[in-house]
């Protein structure tokens, strides 16, 4: 493998990991209703496991409230079990054929646990990010000793690694800082 498709390879990892951290974000709950706070929970229906988004339309008619209408209506009540077994701390409230979800107001102490779990979200990305480094500079270590590159190459590479490596982790932090700014905004 060239030290080009390493970094390449090592790239593509980093983009998929702040897309991950990004996506976890999403289902960390700010003071507005979101439809990426239940898209993506699981729900028991046909024998399997799906998400709401795969079951219901979502839509938030208002800035406080979730509407989730099933297309199919006997997944009403696995939809509700779903979203109360969730840690959101919603009630959800069925009325006819389809489900509310009404956002209180957060106190401070429940929007500073919410930056404590997207802190935890983003150091868990931080943490993929340099495994991605460390992975690709074994393999630069292994192409130097197979003797198919050179020095200058494998140390340009590696320079190179580190760059990818500070601008991902970079922007992770800065993925923090907005949604933070977003969860204690009153």
């Amino acid at each position: 493998m060239s030290p080009d498709e390493i970094l390449l390879e090592a790239e593509e990892k980093m983009i998929k990991t702040e897309q991950v951290v990004v996506n976890e974000f999403a289902g960390v709950r700010t003071g507005k209703a979101s439809a990426g706070l239940v898209e993506n929970i699981q729900v028991e229906v046909y024998g399997s496991m799906m998400r709401i988004r795969e079951l219901a339309g979502i839509t938030t008619p208002e800035s406080r409230l979730l509407v989730i209408q099933p297309w199919d209506m006997t997944t009403i009540q696995p939809i509700e079990k779903a979203i109360q077994k969730s840690n959101l701390g919603l009630s959800p409230a069925v009325q006819g054929k389809v489900i509310r979800l009404a956002f209180p107001e957060l106190s401070t102490e429940r929007r500073q646990e919410f930056v404590k779990i997207i802190k935890r979200m983003s150091e868990e990305g931080r943490v993929a990010v340099r495994h991605v480094r460390r992975d690709a500079l074994e393999l630069l270590k292994k192409a130097k000793t197979s003797g198919g590159v050179g020095e200058e190459e494998v140390e340009a590479a590696e320079k190179e690694i580190q760059k990818l490596t500070d601008q991902y982790i970079g922007k992770i932090d800065a993925h923090v800082v907005s949604k933070e700014k977003e969860i204690m905004t009153v």
